[in-house]
Order: structure tokens, then sequence, then C-alpha cells
């Protein structure tokens, strides 16, 4: 009976801290890039992605944006690094976390469409717990978005402490 009721409330603690750990974009916006040109903005939830983390499982992430670039009022190209800034956190929970960056362009109708990256071929990059950050060189007067457009992960134990095991990410722009 004591069995019963432990695996019952362990259920139930998950189902309510499950919104919890959904976000997977965090950090603040830092408002500016530094130069009065480019502008960056952190998305704000529903817009970012999705997953429930929990121990001993496998899943996956649901798209979603991470950081909107203006950087329409500058003619320099700009490089970009996305970082996992708590990657240090996220390895005693994880055995792996691979996520799909994709880096979208708004057009003129303001729409969004994927960036082909190199010679209009749209090459896939990934960020995981060992090969952050991503670098990439884009070109200025054009509005970005950066996202995730999928990704999975492994989880190798519950979260007992409380702590937050969601990627945060860190975006740095520097003009070329």
């Amino acid at each position: 009976m004591w069995k019963v009721f432990r695996f019952t409330l362990v259920i139930l603690i998950l189902l309510f801290l499950g919104p919890w750990l959904a976000s997977l974009a965090h950090g603040d916006s830092i408002g500016g890039s530094g130069q009065a040109d480019i502008q960056v903005e952190a998305a704000r939830p529903p817009a970012t992605p999705k997953a429930t983390i929990s121990g001993k499982a496998i899943g996956g992430v649901t798209p979603g944006d991470l950081f909107y670039i203006d950087a329409t009022g500058s003619s320099r190209d700009i490089y970009i690094s996305l970082y996992i800034t708590n990657a240090h956190e996220l390895i005693h929970y994880l055995r792996y976390l691979t996520l799909k960056v994709a880096i979208y362009v708004e057009d003129e109708d303001g729409q969004w469409r994927k960036t082909p990256l190199r010679d209009s071929i749209s090459l896939d990059t990934y960020i995981t717990l060992r090969n952050s950050p991503v670098n990439l060189t884009l070109p200025g007067y054009t509005r970005y978005k950066i996202a995730i457009e999928s990704g999975c992960y492994y989880c190798m134990s519950a979260n007992k402490d409380g702590d937050n095991i969601s990627p945060q990410f860190y975006l740095e722009i520097e003009p070329v």
C-alpha cells in the first residue's frame, strides 16, 4: 500500500512541476547589442521551445523562437555566437541534448522564411552540451529570428533539488 501511495505522490508532483520545466529559452533581453544599429530581443513564452524533462526518459523538443535580431539599420555583416550557458549544470541530469538551430529572415511581407546559410543551401546547424557555441555570420540590413527547429535529449536522473534542468541561452553579436 505504501509503495502505491509513494508512486502516486511522485506522479502528481511531476504533473504539477511539468509546466515549470517546460521552457527552454531563458535569459534576459539585452535590448541592444552594444551597437546602436543592431537590436536584440529574447523571445518570450509561449513562442519559446518546450520540453518536459523527467528522469530516465528520452524525449523531444518542440520548435520555438529564442532571439529576434533587428539589423535593418546596419550595413555591416554580423557575427553571432549562440551559447548554452548552464551546460555545467545540465550535464548532471542529461546524458545528451541535441538541438537543431534554425535562422529565419523576415521578408518584405513580414513573413519568416528559413535562411539559406551558404550558396542558397540550408545547412543544418546543431547546438549540444559539447559544441556550444554555434557561430554564424549573417548579412546586415535584415531582421532575423534565431530558433530551435527540433531536438532530443536523454535525462539520466530526475530533478530532486528543485533545480531548473532546462538550457539557458545567451546570444553574442559583433559587427564584422
